[in-house]
């Protein structure tokens, strides 16, 4: 199985000084059978103590506070992971609906992620959901046509989009990056009653240039019987390889934002990130991604400053 080294490097710097920096952080890499950490180390500005708790959906979150004045904050990931893939092929799976609703109908957690988020939506994906669902069908066969809709039917256009962008906008002009197609997806599987939740986490080269490689990344997990949560990636209309690398899960992208946090001062920001993913063999991919942010006014909001970064981080 394949082991990467990932170097993550999130920058922000400032046009004057800043104080009482608190944050939380979402960059450890989630514990699951299909990968193993093998090294964790992280570095932050100042040094700080790092409370590390489990949150609802089993994400490690780190806090910390940077209470003096600075002008900059680095936040630097160094992981060694193995990944070790899926140990049965979802498509092979012949489970229907009977058996989903065996499994989900006294898990209230499960229960949680079959509703659609945008009520709206509702009348807007039923098109879709009649193209890709027949009845009789399995569960996997439904997720996969999913997956494949998106693929063939949405364009993959950087920049056009931000985390504020709703699956109801992505609907209407059809392009977006992999956390906009994340969120298209579960607002359709969610529809159908299918449980599925948002992943965060990173896309190792595969050396067949698959999109968002390189850099953070989003997918879809789905509850599928006998199988468990699944991952599809949309973006590039796969199964989850042994090149997806697990950071966080939930219900959608705020759930498993990398970095967020809130200071006091009046400041500029310039913001950016810092990505290279090693093979074993010595072979690097690196990817280097700007933002630029809005000027902030007397004590700042910096959790949608923040948010909004790390959305652009992960629309690779």
């Amino acid at each position: 199985m394949p082991v990467f080294n990932i170097h993550h490097i999130t920058k922000y710097e400032y046009d004057r000084p800043v104080k009482e920096s608190v944050n939380k952080i979402r960059i450890y890499p989630f514990s699951c059978s299909s990968q193993e950490a093998l090294y964790h180390e992280l570095n932050i500005t100042g040094h700080p103590d790092v409370l590390v708790i489990t949150d609802y959906w089993g994400n490690r979150n780190g806090m910390f506070n940077l209470m003096s004045s600075h002008k900059e904050m680095v936040i630097e990931s160094k992981l060694i992971v193995r990944t070790l893939g899926m140990t049965a092929s979802p498509s092979e799976s012949t489970a229907g609906f009977d058996e989903l609703k065996e499994e989900v109908k006294n898990n209230l957690s499960l229960l949680e992620l079959t509703r659609i988020e945008e009520i709206d939506l509702r009348d807007k994906v039923k098109s879709i959901q009649n193209e890709i669902h027949q009845p009789g069908m399995p569960i996997a066969a439904i997720v996969e046509k999913c997956a494949d809709y998106i693929f063939t039917n949405f364009n993959y256009i950087k920049g056009i989009t931000t985390i504020e962008t709703t699956a109801e906008e992505i609907l209407e002009h059809r392009s977006g990056v992999c956390q906009d197609f994340a969120h298209v997806m579960l607002e359709i599987l969610r529809g159908l009653h299918i449980p599925s939740r948002y992943v965060s986490g990173y896309i190792c080269p595969n050396k067949n240039g698959m999109r968002g490689e390189g850099a953070t990344h989003a997918w879809v997990e789905t509850w599928i019987p006998g199988l468990g949560w699944t991952g599809i990636d949309p973006t590039n209309n796969v199964w989850v390889s042994n090149h997806h690398v697990k950071l966080a899960v939930g219900r959608n992208f705020n759930d498993c934002s990398p970095v967020k946090g809130t200071f006091k001062g009046p400041a500029r920001q310039s913001l950016s990130v810092f990505v290279s993913v090693s093979y074993e063999d010595g072979a690097t991919f690196e990817n280097i991604t700007s933002v630029k942010l809005q000027p902030q006014h007397s004590e700042s909001d910096l959790p949608e400053i923040l948010e909004t970064f790390a959305g652009q981080q992960q629309q690779q």
